[in-house]
């Protein structure tokens, strides 16, 4: 057949026929008029390619599949050397998802601090404003900005706490009751989440040595939590992550300070290259769960650290941790922050609010306070 045939059959242009020519990909014989002749094989090698186009591989990364093809199998995907540039693709994919992560992660955390900033100074300016308006005996600025000076919950607390009616504790809870039935993606917080308070629980913790205690990790044997090291590492305490299948405890959503292991997870690995860059050696989640239940968090969604398992409540009770309980669940670790440097805490983060910016909470800390 001539070549517009060959690109007709195969779903293809005459000028992409012509191009894996050139690459060697496809070579037809020639018959005595000087005309290029194709056949069948020809026809299957150029709608392999056009697969390929559409995966994502290059006709300049095509050779192995190819020659599989050329050495009688049906598919060009069944020799070894076509699946080993499967696996070299997919390695590819993952290196520019990663690096697009981390320019997102960039650009949200950029996007963050410049609104903090302008809300801070619109802040300000109100304050000035409503101090230079005061009418002498009323007092009505002074008293707005000390309300404001003495809100506890940040700017995206008060986001999670009020919602986006506007209808405070009323909605939330009706918000919450409706996200206990709807577990769907664990990585988005639902909004209306109730904000932890400060108990005082970790007031004891800044300065304090790690005791001498090993903790089961999901990559394998144990660590010690005591190790000496210059360099900081960052150790944040959740009470439950939730696993496909199963519901969380029954008006999960209602604790405070519960929701969001899963979107903390998520932070810490988006942010777990800035957090190196800001002098971090390792980070480790801690929870009460086994390393098997652990590990299914890590594999799922793709966590570059480990876990360790406080089943016991061992570290917990050395360091006089607070923790939360719910139904089926007498005792969780609260959720809790350290980080720590030649074995001692040197900053506690208590309570966490909200876990899915957690991790940019700490880098902020960590470029803020360099070693």
């Amino acid at each position: 057949m001539r070549i517009s045939e060959a690109a007709q059959r195969a779903g293809a242009t005459v000028k992409a026929v012509r191009y894996y020519e050139r690459l060697g990909l496809v070579s037809p014989e020639r018959a005595r008029n000087g005309y290029r002749v194709y056949d069948a094989q020809h026809v299957a090698t150029v709608r392999e390619l056009r697969r390929l186009a559409e995966l994502g591989i290059p006709a300049s990364r095509a050779r192995p599949f190819v020659d599989c093809l050329q050495t009688g199998h049906e598919h060009g995907d069944t020799c070894p050397s076509a699946l080993a540039e499967y696996r070299d693709t997919i390695a590819d994919l993952d290196a520019r998802i990663a690096a697009l992560r981390e320019r997102r992660v960039r650009l949200a955390d950029r996007l963050h601090d410049a609104a903090e900033g302008r809300t801070a100074a619109h802040g300000a300016a109100r304050n000035d404003a409503a101090r230079n308006g005061a009418s002498g005996n009323d007092g009505v600025g002074m008293r707005g900005a000390e309300v404001h000076r003495a809100g506890g919950a940040s700017a995206d607390a008060e986001n999670h706490a009020a919602g986006s009616d506007g209808s405070g504790g009323r909605g939330a809870r009706e918000r919450g009751a409706r996200s206990d039935r709807d577990q769907g993606d664990e990585t988005q917080l639902p909004s209306g989440l109730p904000v932890p308070l400060d108990d005082g629980g970790a007031d004891h913790l800044p300065g304090l040595a790690l005791p001498a205690l090993s903790l089961v990790s999901t990559a394998g044997g144990s660590v010690d939590v005591s190790a000496q090291d210059k360099a900081r590492s960052v150790l944040y305490f959740y009470p439950l992550s939730r696993r496909p299948g199963i519901d969380l405890p029954e008006g999960w959503d209602t604790i405070p300070g519960a929701r969001g292991c899963t979107a903390e997870a998520c932070d810490f690995r988006d942010h777990a290259a800035l957090l190196r860059e800001a002098g971090v050696r390792t980070v480790h989640g801690i929870s009460s769960q086994d390393p098997e239940y652990q590990g299914e968090l890590v594999d799922r969604l793709g966590l570059p650290f480990s876990m360790l398992s406080d089943a016991r409540f061992e570290l917990a009770d050395a360091l006089r941790l607070p923790t939360i309980s719910a139904p089926g669940w007498p005792r969780l670790h609260a959720r809790l922050t350290l980080v720590v440097r030649e074995g001692r805490i040197e900053h506690v983060f208590y309570p966490v609010f909200p876990p899915d910016r957690h991790a940019h909470q700490v880098l902020t800390w960590l470029r803020e306070h360099p070693v």
